[in-house]
């Protein structure tokens, strides 16, 4: 229930946004309300918002009741600036419009844009957004400006301070301001002159008080995200770009950005980099003075630990191994608009480090896969601490800059306090350039002593770095909750009086985002921790950090990887604690449908995950533990398993049903019909729509014709044994024949298994948790493939991905397994001659393709067959997850929502390697999709 405050403040929120977007539930307050951070608070509402009218109505609403509002994007954010334990305001994917201007000097961005796509829409202008911080594929861009947030490369000279062209900000009042408009500017000097004055007068008073207007631009020199943008005060003196700027970094504590422009900046064609190790820290340090003034775009700082955590995953360099206890590396990248100014840039750098000992030859490389995999081992730290933490601790990520000159003994020093307080599974590194080191350690928060030694550490920490070496103590992770109680030790109780002030304007009732950058309780950076209990171990590693949820095909529809997690954590938590029974039983049957209906194991989540973590594998988890107590279930699993042929021909007979009515009805009575039949069984009957296949038969045995030609055993997969083209489709051949016919282009002899009408790799009963029915179907398949392929001396070709994901999994190595795109592009491409097409094709690779990392060879097989190929950006999983498509067909409108959008007129054909994804992708789009065989097959003589 609740309070009665919050429960009138939804009655007056439900005229104006649908109940379907108001989230009160515990299950999804809790899910929702979690960031990255360390921090857990649980928010009494959750609001998904879509448009700026809503948020502006919001905060009306909020300021009468006088309840506190906090704004989140992507929820990426690592010091606590995310959460809330009132209302939660959600900017997020429905907040997506972008647009490229000026012939891509500047791009206008939503709040809810992911950074890594604002950098797609600017590739083709060789520019991009200068913020790159290392969550660029999973941050959005209203916490990238809220924070300020930099990276590796941007330094302090393109961050969105430096870089921003304009604003739309709602204030706490609901009123709109948009820098860019001139009318708008004209409106609010009439409505808000007060507060316009009051801003010009705190630049006029600031910039006055020379000492600290010296001081405010000395600490800007660095990177420095500890408090507010008060560089705005000293920089502007127009009230409205001091405004815009005061909202860079400010942490929605003193408005709603919804809209932002950013000048670009250049996109160099030309990278190489360099990972130079030195015999110590001191050294290394040294070389960043000397590179400062050198052409580097980027100098990241890894210590020996860091390396040395690293060193023995796979693809590593074998000479990691061998650096001595004190090697400290850089690894360094230069950028250029041709290969000949780069090769002089990299001369320049390499005399610059002359006088310096180094432990090995410096030596760059200019190669994209030789330089990708050094920037693997930097991109590797963070994770590999996380990846070996006790379990139920908490991998904490600190983020403090020193000046370039004192960057040496600042660095040393950190190290000895980490091995003065127990840390000594801590690693440094960070954005040396710049003078941000980054120390990440693990915490266990659940022991009173544990937090009094973390807090120690922080304040030892915290006084080493503002008062020996006039340091910022956070550089581009933001103030949030976790630096508040230390502002005003790094600023002065001048400068925090002028920030106290500044909050006290823009937010007269502290009703945005409270406890955020300004704190009065010294120890809000302990206080409101976030608990990580143990739920699995296939999922205990978990960071929360976010990354996996852009890939996520639920992630408007329900939950999503870390929600998951987080459900399942509390849910443990409350088993084992008892302490709340009715909350336990609506979050556990919350979860059913939240977290384990709607989840389509695709899997699309570990290769986003820092740590690697499979939440679908979980999900089959707990679907194996449901069904294995479910003697029926068994049963009937079991009955499948062993009749998997005559259920093959029950599927044909329904399909060919299915499409006979179809003809006689008309596709809107059909719909109409099943519709029906679906609601009244309680939406147990599958949901028919107009691009189910008809049913087919499955192939003939055929005969050698040549002792001499190649030989392959082909697999037609269930699927492609049973279900044929969709009604209309102008190429109705059944997928097997046109496989078949491509390989006899090719100049092969085709082998089929034996029993082949019942055999299957088992991936319909691993989805469903039926385990021991999938390994022994998988296993049946394996032995008749064995034998059919001459116990591996033949390849093995299965049309489809995701049985060919799982053959490899589970069977032995002996087998040569290829998948078609995979088996056409190695095998085929040489003894066929393609001619292609005048069309433009779309493609979609499915899951599984871009788990075993044949995505590329996909795009590369269309781009021989067509004049041009199609990836719908921001299409990733269709959610159609094998029959799930059919029993819960939301999800596969959720994942897919975008796709139709995405295609240009002049594509009217899709392209695929799964016949039950290519059902949705065909739904969603208006677009007949198919394997990607048949485009081979047409294109091929």
């Amino acid at each position: 229930m609740l309070p009665v405050a919050y429960k009138k403040y939804y009655d007056e929120l439900t005229t104006f946004i649908d109940r379907n977007r108001l989230i009160t539930d515990p299950l999804r307050v809790l899910a929702y309300g979690t960031d990255a951070s360390f921090y857990r608070l649980v928010p009494k509402i959750v609001i998904k918002t879509e448009n700026e009218q809503e948020v502006a109505r919001i905060l009306q609403l909020a300021s009468s009741h006088r309840l506190p509002v906090t704004f989140r994007a992507a929820g990426t954010s690592l010091s606590g600036q995310a959460i809330s334990d009132s209302i939660l305001v959600l900017a997020g994917e429905t907040w997506n419009r972008r647009t490229v201007e000026e012939n891509g000097t500047k791009i206008r961005l939503q709040p809810g844009v992911i950074g890594f796509q604002a950098n797609l829409a600017l590739a083709p202008y060789g520019k991009k957004i200068g913020p790159d911080p290392a969550s660029i594929n999973a941050a959005m861009i209203g916490g990238i400006a809220a924070n300020n947030a930099s990276g590796m490369c941007c330094g302090t000279s393109e961050n969105s301070y430096k870089t921003i062209a304009g604003m739309r900000i709602l204030l706490w009042d609901g009123s709109i301001l948009d820098t860019r408009d001139p009318a708008s500017k004209q409106h609010f000097r009439e409505t808000h002159r007060e507060f316009l004055d009051q801003v010009q007068e705190f630049g006029r008073a600031t910039r006055d008080n020379h000492a600290l207007a010296d001081r405010i631009r000395h600490k800007f020199k660095m990177k420095n995200t500890t408090g507010y943008s008060l560089n705005a005060l000293v920089d502007y003196e127009d009230p409205f770009d001091i405004i815009e700027h005061l909202m860079i970094g400010s942490e929605g504590t003193l408005g709603f950005i919804s809209e932002l422009t950013y000048h670009t900046v250049v996109e160099h064609p030309c990278k190489a980099s360099s990972l130079m190790i030195f015999p110590d820290m001191e050294t290394a340090c040294h070389a960043v003075v000397a590179l400062k003034t050198s052409p580097v775009a980027a100098v990241e700082l890894m210590d020996r630990a860091g390396l040395r955590s690293v060193e023995n995953k796979s693809g590593m360099p074998e000479w990691l191994k061998g650096l001595s206890t004190t090697a400290t590396a850089l690894l360094v990248e230069t950028r250029a608009e041709s290969p000949e100014i780069l090769q002089k840039q990299i001369q320049a750098i390499v005399e610059a480090l002359s006088s310096l000992a180094t432990e090995r030859p410096i030596e760059f490389t200019d190669i994209p896969a030789e330089y990708s995999l050094l920037w693997n081992i930097r991109k590797g730290l963070f994770p590999a601490v996380g990846a070996i933490r006790k379990m139920g601790t908490t991998v904490i990520i600190e983020d403090v800059a020193f000046p370039i000159p004192v960057l040496a003994p600042a660095t040393l020093e950190l190290q000895s306090l980490l091995s003065k307080y127990g840390y000594h599974e801590a690693i440094i590194f960070g954005h040396a350039l710049e003078g941000n080191l980054h120390f990440v350690f693990t915490q266990d928060f659940g022991i009173e002593s544990e937090v009094e030694r973390y807090r120690m550490f922080m304040d030892e920490v915290c006084h080493m770095v503002v008062k020996k070496y006039d340091g910022a103590l956070k550089a581009e992770h933001g103030t949030g909750r976790n630096m508040a109680p230390f502002v005003e030790l790094e600023w002065g109780s001048e400068a925090f009086e002028l920030m106290r002030s500044l909050k006290k304007l823009f937010d007269p009732h502290n009703l945005l985002n409270p406890g955020v950058i300004l704190n009065d309780n010294k120890l809000a950076h302990i206080t409101n921790l976030k608990p990580l209990p143990q739920t699995d171990p296939l999922v205990d590693k978990c960071i929360e950090c976010g990354f996996c949820e852009p890939l996520c095909p639920s992630r408007n529809l329900t939950l999503t990887p870390r929600q998951r997690i987080t459900s399942r954590r509390a849910i443990s938590h409350l088993r084992i604690t008892r302490s709340d029974t009715e909350r336990l039983q609506a979050m556990e049957a919350s979860y059913v449908y939240e977290g384990e209906q709607t989840c389509a194991a695709d899997g699309l989540c570990a290769l986003a995950c820092p740590v690697e973590i499979n939440t679908g594998d979980l999900t089959k988890e707990l679907r194996r533990r449901s069904v294995s107590q479910q003697k029926r279930l068994q049963k009937t699993a079991d009955w499948c398993a062993h009749n998997l042929s005559g259920i093959l021909t029950g599927a044909r007979f329904a399909l060919k049903g299915a499409n006979m009515l179809h003809t006689i009805i008309g596709t809107r009575a059909m719909s109409a019909l099943t519709k029906g039949a679906r609601s009244l069984s309680g939406n147990a009957i599958p949901l028919w729509n107009p691009y189910m296949p008809i049913g087919v038969a499955g192939p003939e045995p055929i005969r050698a014709s040549s002792m001499s030609r190649p030989k392959v055993v082909y697999f037609p997969s269930c699927i492609a044994q049973s279900m044929g083209a969709a009604k209309g489709d102008p190429e109705q051949e059944s997928l097997h024949v046109v496989t078949l016919r491509l390989l006899q282009k090719g100049g092969y002899d085709v082998i089929y298994p034996k029993n082949m009408s019942n055999l299957c790799c088992g991936t319909p009963w691993e989805s469903k948790g039926f385990m021991d029915q999938a390994n022994t179907k998988s296993t049946e398949l394996e032995k008749a493939l064995l034998e059919a392929s001459n116990y591996g001396e033949y390849p093995v070709l299965c049309d489809t991905s995701p049985c060919i994901y799982r053959m490899r999994r589970v069977m032995e190595p002996r087998l040569k397994l290829y998948e078609p795109v995979e088996f056409v592009h190695d095998f085929l491409l040489d003894k066929i001659s393609l001619q292609p097409v005048a069309e433009t094709v779309a493609i979609h690779p499915t899951c599984s393709a871009k788990k075993m990392g044949i995505d590329g060879k996909m795009k590369t097989l269309a781009q021989r067959c067509a004049a041009k190929v199609i990836v719908p950006e921001n299409v990733g999983c269709c959610g159609f997850a094998g029959d799930r498509g059919f029993n819960y067909p939301e999800l596969n409108t959720a994942a897919l929502e975008n796709l139709k959008e995405a295609l240009p007129s002049e594509c009217q054909v899709g392209y695929s390697n799964s016949r039950t994804c290519e059902i949705g992708l065909s739904l969603h789009s208006g677009r007949y999709y198919k394997s990607i065989l048949y485009l081979v097959d047409r294109c091929s003589v």
